[in-house]
């Protein structure tokens, strides 16, 4: 990639050149959501209460779908400034048993809605930093959830770890309990960015547990990386690509950093050395080169994979899904989150537990959920999240299959859509084919660009006059 002046620069991405313009750059790069749901969370309805989340409950038991389950662990002894997560920030490890016991409280309750015959495929722990718990605790409530619902032989268990928190016991302990997947935080090992996110991490901490888990056998390591922090420039970024290729996991996730200091005010602090527009989408587009040219899949929007990942495999045999844990292989299976602020995707419905763990504790003690907010599907939704997510997962809309799928005129149905295509054809970020609508490899760096035309929520929520997302870029 070389600059031509400082308003363009020369894009190559698989032996294609790409010259992009300040004002290309301008039209794109604009709020938009990640579309893990659709419709998104600012849609969802606080009308939707525990009630009915336990209509939901029983629909899906009636349905006899796969499990996925998702436990929150808000706690993190320190704060990042660039976190946008739910967590409770504090160094007293006494407020974890507390916690622990409200959150087996709504594992029981959940529990006595899925019958033993629904395989869990999929067991997840987010946070906040999941380490922050000891072994002990983790061993504990591991063996909780194991006894009250049955885990499929080959489920997908992963866990969320902090390198500066998280000890050889613990990768010891969750490796006996059956975690097979790691994902760590490692957003820049630059020095300078470090200490300006306040996350000091350095190379060798994360390369030793890297190898540790190796040795453990582990089969999936992930690690995440965030592109627009603070004193990052494409050289400098460059290098951290190079340091996290030397430690060759097995995915990898480029996040851009979401500024949105009217949800997380520590962001506020940032704005001033932060990369921006051009400079911004440099450092991605180096990180995109390099990850392509040591052979890693790009899977679409932020993540790579090498090629005999499971995702990569997935993406290729279009059987790859994306919900609230980003790009999963466990299509069809409904997604029952608990914790604070934890979300659930069954059916055609969503919910969403209280984000405040006061009120958290307080209702799962009343009414054994925590249900803040929810939404359910109509029709329309259907379609559409059906459609968005293929494109997401695929980069391929087939008209045909969509169509026979909903009983549908694609063209008829998407007419207003489809006309406002026209802009993402003529920039190549889209190919016609026949009936399908292809994404190329440079719309994949601005694919939510395409998803949003085709939610109609968007012109309703004035975007313009509200933020209530990240720039797409």
């Amino acid at each position: 990639m070389s600059d031509l002046r400082n308003s363009e620069l020369n894009l190559e991405l698989n032996r294609e050149r790409f010259r992009i313009s300040q004002d290309f750059l301008a039209l794109y790069n604009r709020p938009g959501p990640r579309y893990t749901s659709y419709p998104t969370a600012p849609v969802w309805r606080e009308d939707f209460g525990p009630d009915d989340l336990e209509t939901v409950y029983g629909q899906a038991e009636a349905a006899g779908t796969p499990v996925s389950l998702y436990m929150h662990l808000p706690f993190c002894e320190s704060l990042c400034l660039f976190c946008a997560c739910n967590v409770v920030i504090t160094k007293d490890h006494s407020v974890a048993p507390p916690y622990l016991a409200t959150l087996k409280s709504e594992i029981e309750h959940v529990s006595q809605r899925v019958s033993r015959a629904r395989p869990v495929v999929q067991f997840h722990w987010g946070g906040g930093t999941p380490t922050y718990l000891t072994p002990a605790q983790m061993e504990d409530l591991f063996g909780f959830a194991a006894q009250k619902f049955s885990f499929a032989p080959d489920a997908e268990i992963g866990i969320e770890v902090d390198p500066r928190v998280t000890s050889t016991q613990h990768l010891e302990t969750l490796r006996r309990l059956g975690f097979n997947r790691l994902s760590m935080g490692i957003q820049d090992f630059d020095p300078e960015v470090q200490q300006a996110v306040k996350r000091v991490q350095p190379l060798e901490m994360t390369s030793e547990l890297i190898a540790g888990a190796r040795a453990l056998g582990f089969d999936s390591i992930n690690v995440d990386l965030i592109y627009g922090l603070p004193y990052q420039t494409a050289d400098r970024f460059a290098h951290t690509v190079d340091e996290v290729l030397a430690l060759a996991p097995d995915r990898i996730a480029l996040f851009s950093y979401a500024h949105v200091p009217w949800i997380r005010k520590q962001q506020g602090s940032l704005a001033m050395s932060l990369p921006e527009g051009m400079e911004k989408f440099r450092i991605f587009c180096t990180a995109i080169e390099k990850f392509l040219h040591a052979g890693y899949q790009y899977i679409g929007m932020d993540h790579f994979a090498k090629p005999g990942d499971e995702l990569a495999v997935a993406q290729r045999q279009r059987t790859l899904h994306r919900n609230f844990q980003g790009y999963t292989t466990k299509a069809g299976s409904d997604l029952y989150g608990m914790g604070v602020s934890a979300i659930s995707a069954i059916g055609s419905a969503y919910a969403q537990n209280y984000r405040e763990l006061p009120r958290y504790t307080e209702t799962v003690d009343r009414r054994g959920i925590a249900t803040m907010r929810g939404y359910r599907l109509s029709e329309d939704d259907l379609l559409r999240r059906t459609l968005i997510t293929r494109l997401l997962c695929h980069a391929v809309i087939r008209k045909e299959e969509i169509a026979r799928e909903f009983a549908i005129d694609f063209n008829d149905y998407f007419a207003p859509e489809l006309a406002r295509l026209q802009p993402f054809l003529e920039d190549r970020l889209i190919e016609l084919y026949g009936d399908e609508i292809r994404v190329t490899l440079l719309g994949r760096i601005f694919i939510r660009n395409v998803a949003m035309i085709f939610d109609p929520y968007l012109e309703k929520q004035h975007l313009a006059e509200q933020p209530l997302f990240s720039k797409t870029l």
